[in-house]
């Protein structure tokens, strides 16, 4: 009889092991990068980044450049401008507050900037400023607002041109943002870096990115004339869309929101907080940032909703009570200047997503390509 040891059966089944995984790695590239060929092709994308946890397992297919003029390559370490991806920090952040007793989101602005009292904004909860319930906000701040105290005065004159409308804003996530962390008693930057990004075990995530990291910040590079460029600073800048993150710790915050990973009850009560829907658009259910749809969803109306028309115009919407759902895929796209971003999850197929790369191209194109890629990964 032919005897076979211990190490060896252990040595074979390592190896076969081994072998599956990479197997399973390269299937996952040749599957992410066939979704995403045709947008990296036709919005000439320098560098493109796809990061997936599903069942807890990771996978990234990462293509391109971070730096086109020093040739450096992206990878899931790679620091990308999140744009308005940042809003869900934001939201997360106000939803820790209202658990630590700082602040109640049910509670009118008024409250905490009082030379708003008597004012329509000064009448807006902070749960309508997590979800652009403001009847008309405009999407940035005016040019002639140079700091936060001429923002809140300008404001106070501020009529809304369509109460009741959702009206996608960085004025009022910006004020959410400053109000949360005046009652947490800090700056805002401070408030994510030293308290929330620890507590969702993000270690590469910034608001102002260290010395020691910045060889890991990528370029964007401007749509029209290809130069690369990095975000302008603005007023609110950082609550409404100033984080930097990579794929690797936008992994770790999606095992967190699909209720994976390590996190405390005070952090998972407060994710769950931020997902629930509050307000039903002709499209989707307005949650805190997140956008839900039931899932399974036609992917003509997931680009609808993620459209620069339904963006930019007031929609109506209608209070739903704060309405939780199952079988939902949630969504939050983000920009600036030289970057696009995309984050998506199916909870109820343990499955997150995010894209992340150094160009601004279309909203419509990053959903169709990731929504491709879904399909994808779940016909499996």
């Amino acid at each position: 009889m032919k005897h076979v040891s211990t190490c060896s059966i252990l040595l074979t089944t390592a190896l076969s092991a081994h072998a599956l995984a990479q197997d399973s790695q390269q299937q996952f590239e040749d599957v992410a990068a066939a979704a995403f060929e045709s947008a990296i092709k036709d919005y000439d994308i320098p560098g493109l980044i796809v990061g997936v946890t599903h069942g807890g397992q990771h996978s990234f297919y990462q293509t391109g450049l971070a730096s086109r003029e020093d040739q450096w390559p992206v990878t899931p370490d790679t620091l990308f401008e999140l744009g308005s991806i940042s809003k869900i920090f934001n939201v997360t952040l106000a939803a820790v507050a209202e658990e630590r007793g700082k602040l109640s989101l049910d509670t009118p602005v008024a409250t905490y900037l009082p030379s708003l009292q008597g004012s329509p904004a000064g009448e807006l909860t902070l749960m309508d400023l997590a979800t652009h319930h403001s009847g008309g906000l405009p999407l940035q701040v005016p040019d002639e607002v140079k700091d936060v105290d001429q923002l809140v005065g300008w404001i106070g004159d501020w009529q809304p041109p369509e109460p009741g409308a959702r009206s996608y804003s960085n004025i009022s996530i910006g004020l959410l943002g400053h109000i949360t962390a005046d009652a947490m008693g800090m700056s805002y930057a401070d408030a994510l870096q030293t308290d929330l990004f620890p507590a969702l075990g993000l270690t590469n995530t910034w608001i102002d990115v260290p010395a020691n990291a910045v060889g890991a910040y990528a370029f964007g590079y401007d749509r029209k004339t290809n130069a690369p460029i990095r975000v302008t600073p603005g007023v609110l800048d950082d609550e409404a869309y100033g984080v930097k993150s990579s794929a690797r710790d936008m992994l770790k915050l999606l095992d967190v929101e699909l209720g994976n990973g390590d996190a405390t009850s005070e952090i998972r009560e407060a994710v769950s907080r931020t997902q629930i829907g509050q307000f039903q658009t002709r499209l989707f259910t307005q949650a805190m940032i997140w956008e839900a749809y039931p899932w399974p969803v036609e992917a003509e109306r997931l680009a609808e909703g993620n459209g620069y028309d339904f963006i930019l115009k007031p929609q109506a919407m209608n209070e739903v009570n704060g309405v939780s759902y199952k079988d939902v895929i949630l969504n939050k796209t983000g920009s600036t200047n030289g970057f696009g971003g995309y984050i998506v999850m199916v909870p109820g197929k343990d499955l997150g997503v995010v894209v992340l790369a150094n160009r601004n191209y279309p909203n419509e194109a990053r959903v169709r390509a990731t929504y491709d890629l879904i399909t994808r990964i779940l016909a499996e």
